[in-house]
């Protein structure tokens, strides 16, 4: 069903602490590439659609004046040798119906490429991976990790790509459901140079195992104006590193332990990532059982990554949380709704649950 009433975005708050980068605002679509349709809503067809991304550069749609739902029934590869804008007027959603995952930027590189996929103006709901690599089970060792190693980005994966999402709505989208180092529910982005910058969305009731919402490794997260509400992050016991007696099966070049469930909206793991949330209301989103951050996650492993939250409201999120900063732990507080360890926190004009 298309969404009637476009509401994308964080409507009680804006961003006045910090500037919108250009990749944030949105793309000039006034010599579109390739449009999509005729003008009826039938013209507007899968197949068309998946020719005008296999071609990339600039995509708009000529579908009617009324909303229009595309059903995907494969997942859409996006080029990785240019840049490309989709851009759905307001007008368009791609429906993954709870089958296929909806878009793929697959690069082979790491923190290399720079092109950019643009998303704004559009809607995309009900994505859903299907993870192939599972974990083999440990039935008499309770703590080993459980689930997959793959399955992420219910409705975007993206590998050494950088993304723009504008004033779009990511919805009902799942990723894998279990696994330690598995997420992103409606987004998740590997190895990003340039990273992901996020204006003026709405993310709700998306699900993965870790990154309910939005997931980022090695890749920067820059998130202004926007909506994150009833994400949950649902695997279980986090993810840390045990020994051989605790589990003798090793999983990610370690003895691993636990299943997921940190970051029920966001997500940002990696050396020298920064994270900056302006303007951004993230409330009633949850982490997993016994698993931390309802609303951020964000893990700074060489402890060169800073964390900015500006004019910000986090309320009525769920799991466990933690402050460390530059090594010393609560050394500052980011709240209830995140755990974090970060070179630096600098927090203004924001409204943190548990924060007096």
């Amino acid at each position: 069903m298309a969404l009637n009433a476009w509401n994308a975005g964080n409507p009680d708050g804006s961003c006045t602490s910090a500037n919108i980068p250009p990749e944030g605002l949105p793309a000039d679509t006034s010599a579109p590439t390739t449009v999509v349709g005729t003008g009826t809503p039938g013209s507007c067809a899968f197949a068309s659609l998946q020719n005008a991304v296999a071609i990339g550069g600039m995509i708009t749609f000529n579908c009617g004046t009324y909303p229009v739902t595309i059903p995907v029934t494969a997942t859409l590869n996006i080029p990785i040798d240019r840049d490309t804008v989709i851009d759905g007027g307001r007008l368009i959603t791609l429906d993954g119906q709870n089958k296929v995952q909806i878009m793929s930027f697959n690069s082979p590189g790491f923190q290399s490429n720079d092109h950019r996929l643009t998303l704004q103006h559009i809607a995309m709901i009900n994505g859903k991976t299907n993870p192939i690599v599972q974990i083999p089970a440990q039935p008499s060792y309770p703590l080993c990790s459980q689930g997959w190693n793959d399955g992420e980005g219910g409705a975007l994966y993206m590998s050494d790509g950088n993304l723009s999402v504008i004033d779009s709505i990511f919805t009902g989208n799942r990723a894998a459901q279990l696994g330690p180092d598995t997420g992103g529910g409606a987004i998740y982005v590997l190895g990003s140079k340039n990273g992901v910058v996020i204006e003026g969305s709405t993310f709700s009731n998306n699900s993965a195992s870790n990154a309910g919402a939005v997931g980022g490794l090695y890749a920067g997260l820059r998130i202004y104006n926007s909506l994150f509400s009833q994400n949950s992050a649902v695997g279980h016991d986090a993810n840390y590193a045990g020994n051989q007696s605790q589990c003798p099966q090793m999983n990610n070049g370690q003895y691993e332990l636990g299943s997921g469930g940190n970051g029920g909206a966001i997500y940002s793991d990696g050396r020298s990532m920064n994270v900056l949330l302006c303007g951004d209301k993230i409330v009633n989103n949850s982490a997993g059982l016994n698993a931390d951050a309802g609303g951020l996650f964000f893990t700074s492993n060489d402890w060169l990554g800073t964390l900015s939250i500006f004019d910000t409201v986090m309320t009525g999120n769920t799991g466990g949380y933690w402050t460390c900063v530059s090594g010393v732990c609560n050394a500052a507080n980011a709240g209830t709704a995140v755990g974090t360890n970060c070179k630096s926190l600098t927090v203004l004009n924001s409204t943190l649950q548990g924060v007096p």
